[in-house]
């Protein structure tokens, strides 16, 4: 089968995940297939799909994001796949634009400039950077839409938010790391990529709106719980040998700030219960992971781009502290 083939992992919200595939039956460059991987919705979302014209493997329980975007992909028979969240909304030439971009600049992924639903005039997210410390940021999220976003480069890590992939990266890097559940999945995904020097383009003028923790909210308990996990998830996947030495510091900063973030929102128990979960894992992570690779001047460069979008735009407080004290 040629062309495109999205896949949506969902759980419940049957409004968004119809306003999605209404928007992507209407694209200028046609998507051949649409998987609706569903994590046993109980909001009838699995049957809309259904009659709406996608294919739907039922989970039968929430699993989780990256165990439903895995057995779609494992569905796809397409040479391009695009994998979606059911809160996004896509233009109607969000596939013809990014598909261009990666083609023509032989690239192994792509993603665009996503716009907040809520607020059509500020960055959701574009791609995704980290920092030595092992926590990440999503360029622009919460910037007024400008000039600094429209901008298009290469990169290493996408939002699995919205973003379109050729199948055969999957063939040479491997599905979604399962152990991650949802949250930082997608750049554990980027960092292995890096690795094998497979990089990404980010196309600005491919928009999709994203509604954004349309399911839990930002700061639920176990929004908080699974991201608090997997920033040491991580770095026992990814930081190398000798890591306490030399990004000791870096982490503790990072990921101690991110805990005060987490005791402003309510969430610092849930925080908790993450890196203590995450300890558990991080041994048996760390061991399975083989030799973790020179990924040094990966993150270096990662950091730096952070740093430079933030002094162009306007310090978080969060990463004004990280770079103070590293």
């Amino acid at each position: 089968m040629s062309g495109v083939t999205a896949v949506v992992p969902n759980w419940n919200r049957r409004d968004l995940l119809m306003r999605l595939l209404e928007s992507l039956n209407r694209q200028t460059r046609p998507v051949a297939r649409i998987i609706v991987a569903d994590n046993g919705s109980t909001d009838g979302s699995a049957e809309a799909a259904a009659t709406a014209g996608a294919q739907v493997v039922e989970l039968g329980r929430n699993l989780g994001f990256s165990r439903a975007v895995n057995a779609g992909l494992r569905e796809a028979r397409t040479p391009w796949v695009a994998v979606l969240n059911n809160d996004v909304e896509v233009e109607q030439d969000w596939l013809e634009r990014l598909l261009d971009a990666v083609e023509r600049q032989g690239a192994w992924f792509g993603t665009g400039r996503l716009l907040d639903a809520r607020r059509r005039g500020v960055i959701e997210g574009t791609f995704d950077t980290v920092c030595r410390g092992g926590c990440a940021w999503r360029a622009g999220h919460g910037r007024p839409d400008s000039a600094a976003w429209r901008e298009g480069r290469a990169v290493r890590m996408v939002p699995f938010t919205a973003a379109l992939f050729r199948a055969s990266l999957f063939e040479q890097v491997g599905l979604l790391d399962e152990r991650f559940e949802s949250y930082l999945e997608d750049v554990d995904f980027g960092l292995r990529c890096s690795k094998l020097g497979l990089e990404g383009v980010y196309a600005p003028d491919a928009v999709a709106y994203h509604t954004g923790s349309a399911t839990l909210g930002a700061w639920h308990p176990e929004v908080v719980r699974r991201i608090a996990r997997n920033q040491l998830l991580l770095v026992a996947k990814h930081l190398p040998k000798g890591w306490v030495r030399r990004y000791g510091w870096r982490v503790l900063v990072a990921q101690g700030l991110w805990g005060l973030v987490a005791l402003r929102h309510g969430a610092f128990f849930a925080f908790l219960r993450g890196k203590l979960a995450g300890l558990a894992q991080f041994r048996a992570v760390r061991n399975g992971s083989g030799e973790p690779g020179d990924i040094d001047g990966v993150l270096a460069e990662s950091e730096r781009t952070l740093r430079e979008l933030q002094e162009q735009t306007g310090f978080d407080w969060y990463w004004r502290l990280y770079f103070a004290l590293t």
